[in-house]
């Protein structure tokens, strides 16, 4: 018999603070990967050419993981209940996402301490893991986990908690009870795609990046357009447009108790960020998402906003 199933997982998973669970056969991704390089033709992944490359091993995973057989999908909801009405005047938002520490380095630590409990179970238990950092589509695999149905807005959406949720994936040689894909509710709802400034998703399900405020302020090493000035309603890294007006988020979200995940990084102040240096930067935001950009792309961010 074996030791490791879904109950034991799940019960793993959320004793290691997981909020959501979900187990997916490893297929290959045939028809994903059809509409992804129909994505990447069009030019919408703008500057970020990663996103080009392994598509080979996002389509088949026994190229990264010759022995896996199913995907555990991971769900974290970061969402605090918390506005931008305190913000001081000529500050730019930053994206919920990176309010706290980065959470690359929290999910890690969540997953290799359960990767170490399931192999301590099982020691024939193999498991490679990701959070949106290896050559899988994890949106992809979240949906057919069960964790949610992908938004008009592309991001998954749970029933019970909505959109504020970090995705992660644990490859393994273990085969499960595979959960059942969730429908679509997004209905006739447009609320997203009428909300973004930029007109970033171009059709429901497709997103533009080169629109898009997150990767402008975020990914975007060179210059913004100035046919974009205007459009960013202050926001200076990242945007949660497309989340905040969505009525499942309105509706549904839950506070997470994380203290990794609170607002001390909820805005960048314009003169602040100006009078920084390289090294004051790195100090300030060395456990942040923010770093991402580097101080030189903040800089331009806070100046294509107030200057």
């Amino acid at each position: 018999m074996k030791k490791i199933n879904n109950e034991l997982v799940v019960k793993l998973a959320k004793d290691f603070g997981f909020d959501l669970v979900g187990f997916a056969k490893a297929d290959i991704l045939s028809d994903e990967i059809l509409l992804y390089e129909n994505w990447l033709r069009n030019k919408f992944q703008a500057g970020m050419d990663y996103m080009t490359k392994n598509i080979d091993k996002k389509k088949d995973l026994r190229k990264i993981l010759p022995e896996v057989k199913s995907i555990i999908s991971l769900g974290l909801n970061y969402y605090k209940d918390d506005n931008y009405s305190d913000i001081p005047s000529k500050s730019g938002k930053v994206s919920r996402y990176a309010w706290g520490k980065d959470y690359h380095k929290v999910i890690k630590e969540m997953l290799r301490k359960l990767e170490i409990r399931l192999k301590e179970i099982d020691k024939e238990f193999i498991s490679i893991s990701y959070v949106d950092t290896g050559p899988v589509m994890d949106k992809v695999w979240a949906v057919r986990a069960g964790l949610g149905w992908m938004g008009k807005n592309t991001n998954i959406i749970n029933r019970n908690i909505g959109s504020w949720f970090f995705i992660a994936n644990i490859l393994c040689n273990y085969e499960f009870e595979y959960s059942n894909q969730i429908e679509d509710f997004c209905g006739s709802c447009n609320a997203c795609i009428e909300a973004c400034p930029t007109n970033a998703i171009i059709v429901p399900y497709v997103v533009d990046s080169n629109k898009c405020i997150s990767y402008q302020t975020i990914e975007n090493k060179d210059v913004i357009s100035d046919q974009l000035k205007g459009k960013f309603d202050n926001w200076a890294f990242g945007c949660d447009i497309c989340q905040d007006v969505c009525p499942w988020n309105i509706r549904f979200s839950e506070e997470s108790p994380l203290p990794e995940f609170g607002a001390e990084n909820k805005f960048l102040n314009y003169k602040e960020i100006q009078k920084m240096n390289e090294e004051e930067f790195n100090s300030k935001y060395k456990n942040s998402p923010i770093r991402r950009s580097k101080l030189k792309g903040i800089k331009r961010n806070l100046s294509f906003l107030f200057d």
